[in-house]
């Protein structure tokens, strides 16, 4: 009998560990091919992990409820075969194999220190304890040292600091983090900018709370604990600012009364305003392809790809962005396509980890709320996002050669926020009112 090891699979770029859910088989259970074995959360989607052998399941390595890291083994599976150790493609994420020799680990080594001279307190102590960069980056961002790191009670697996160990640490850490100095010769020469260290984040201090009978306690999910984290993280790493501009999509709105029957009849598709929106925002971000950037330290990283998310509320009341990858080559039709079945999948929690990443801007409909305009924040890595707002009608000033006259418009606030670290007012503006001005170009006579 041969032993093949399914390792925790690569969810994302940026996704470096994963939650067990739930173990669908057990142990001693035999699995077909493409057979779910288990289910995992990552920060960005649940997903299935399907087995790519037949077999019996062996052993387990990991309970549920634990984190383990992209490309560690978390169970054996036992199929047909002479007597080996197989794995899957370890090339993204390698995994230490079963005879106990580390050479895929060896090669993995130097990515480690390409980290550290922006985590200097978290090196000032050699410790033995293992400890993943996510748990690092959040020590590092509340000002932890590795002494005090050594301190926080793991709940993983040999006693290691989870995501949620360390999360939990930081909530109910009181007092001022614990910095620990870093030994530096010319230290006298220094002593005259005393303000380094307020680069370290100090958590606020939490106001006491007073409960009573009439305080019902509700434990946020998963989800919005993700997204809560996000949403923080957004604030302190991007300086928002958001501009504002009134739109007349009467032409738009005409448009879609007069057609949207036939549409449904012709294609078998239901058309809102959204693909028109994105139809609208791709064209934008052709003309200004420097709103379609990320922030890499000091560089500014231009994405050729235009990949727009759009941010789609779920029946628990939570938040997710799936993508629609290259919207520039789609037409109208398209975009109808895509939209309605990323919003389907997503209110079906269907969608797979793909579906969510690479979005380079987003896109909030606030007017699905009966909301006049918001002031979104930034979906990271990216550096804007647009929020549109209710069409309402209002009376407003018609411009014709003839001589201007009062008429009832459809209108719409449109909202745009941008990091000001890389976006400037003119851009960012500039945008803005170039986005307005396709949707007020919109045909009223286009086709089907």
């Amino acid at each position: 009998m041969a032993k093949f090891e399914l390792i925790m699979p690569k969810m994302g770029e940026s996704i470096m560990e994963a939650t067990i859910l739930k173990w669908t088989k057990q142990v001693g259970d035999s699995i077909e091919l493409d057979e779910t074995v288990l289910e995992i959360a990552t920060d960005k989607v649940d997903s299935e992990v399907p087995s790519p052998v037949e077999g019996v399941l062996k052993e387990i390595l990991y309970n549920e409820d634990e984190t383990v890291e992209i490309g560690k083994t978390i169970a054996i599976i036992e199929t047909e075969g002479a007597e080996s150790v197989e794995t899957e493609d370890k090339v993204e994420a390698p995994a230490p194999s079963s005879n106990g020799k580390p050479k895929e680990a060896v090669k993995e080594a130097p990515k480690a220190p390409a980290a550290q001279p922006q985590a200097q307190p978290l090196a000032v102590v050699d410790s033995n304890r293992f400890y993943s960069p996510l748990v690092k980056n959040i020590a590092k961002s509340e000002g932890i040292s590795m002494t005090e790191l050594e301190t926080v009670p793991g709940t993983g697996k040999d006693g290691r600091v989870t995501k949620r160990d360390i999360l939990n640490y930081v909530e109910n850490r009181t007092g001022a983090p614990v910095l620990t100095a870093t030994p530096v010769a010319p230290a006298a020469k220094v002593e005259a900018k005393p303000p380094v260290q307020q680069k370290t984040h100090t958590p606020p201090v939490q106001p006491a709370t007073s409960l009573n009978g009439d305080v019902e306690i509700i434990e946020m999910d998963r989800m919005r604990k993700l997204i809560a984290d996000h949403m923080v993280m957004s604030k302190h790493t991007s300086p928002h600012v958001t501009s504002f501009v009134e739109a007349d999509v009467t032409n738009i709105v005409n448009w879609r009364n007069k057609v949207k029957k036939d549409f449904l009849q012709k294609h078998g598709e239901k058309i809102t305003f959204t693909p028109i929106f994105i139809e609208a925002l791709a064209k934008a971000i052709n003309d200004f392809p420097m709103i379609n950037v990320s922030v890499d330290g000091t560089n500014i990283l231009r994405k050729k790809n235009i990949n727009i998310g759009m941010a789609t509320a779920l029946p628990s009341g939570n938040l997710i962005v799936p993508v629609i990858k290259n919207a520039d080559q789609f037409n109208l039709m398209g975009l109808t396509k895509q939209v309605n079945d990323l919003a389907n999948r997503a209110r079906q929690n269907k969608l797979k980890p793909e579906d969510i990443q690479g979005g380079t801007y987003t896109i909030t409909n606030v007017g699905t709320f009966g909301n006049v305009m918001g002031t979104p924040i930034i979906n990271q890595p990216q550096v804007a996002i647009m929020s549109v707002g209710v069409i309402k009608k209002k009376p407003a000033v018609i411009e014709t050669p003839d001589g201007d006259f009062i008429g009832i418009r459809h209108m719409m606030y449109l909202s745009h926020s941008y990091d000001h670290r890389v976006v400037d007012g003119f851009l960012g503006g500039s945008f803005l009112r170039k986005f307005a001005d396709y949707l007020e170009a919109f045909d009223p006579n286009r086709t089907i």
